[in-house]
């Protein structure tokens, strides 16, 4: 099995990409960029522009709201899609809690996976509101 299979079958298994065929698994692993981070580096700072989306395959990230910790989230899990749908700063900073495997997709990159596979917008909408919910809370 080569890496683009692995990684097809890693994003198989994320909830967000479950029902995609094997033709729009292909697409995501095709826009996606594999990079791994060791523990404690800051994948995303609250309040910065938002360029990209990304999808945890190995490894826990820590979800922080200035210095709160509001989630800790592991494989199958993604952040970055507030900032991209909504134009909004980051509104949270994210980091490493493990060392972690991840799948980076650009902003231009996630706008056309959107638009090809529309099943993903349909499930990102309702996470997306649960998430500004879970911020709002955590800031009140």
């Amino acid at each position: 099995m080569d890496r683009h299979d692995r990684i097809e079958q890693k994003l198989a298994e994320v909830p967000l990409f479950e029902g995609l065929s094997k033709k729009e698994l292909k697409l995501v692993s095709q826009l996606a960029t594999p990079l791994e981070e060791p523990a404690g580096t800051v994948l995303v700072r609250e309040g910065a522009a938002g360029h990209e989306f990304i999808i945890v395959l190995d490894g826990e990230i820590e979800v922080r709201k200035g210095d709160t910790v509001i989630a800790t989230r592991g494989p199958g899990t993604y952040v970055g899609e507030i900032a991209l749908l909504d134009h909004r700063p980051r509104t949270a900073t994210v980091v490493a809690k493990t060392p972690v495997s991840i799948e980076v997709i650009g902003q231009r990159e996630f706008a056309g996976l959107l638009s090809e596979v529309p099943e993903i917008s349909a499930k990102l909408i309702p996470a997306m509101a649960a998430r500004l919910a879970d911020l709002d809370e955590a800031t009140h």
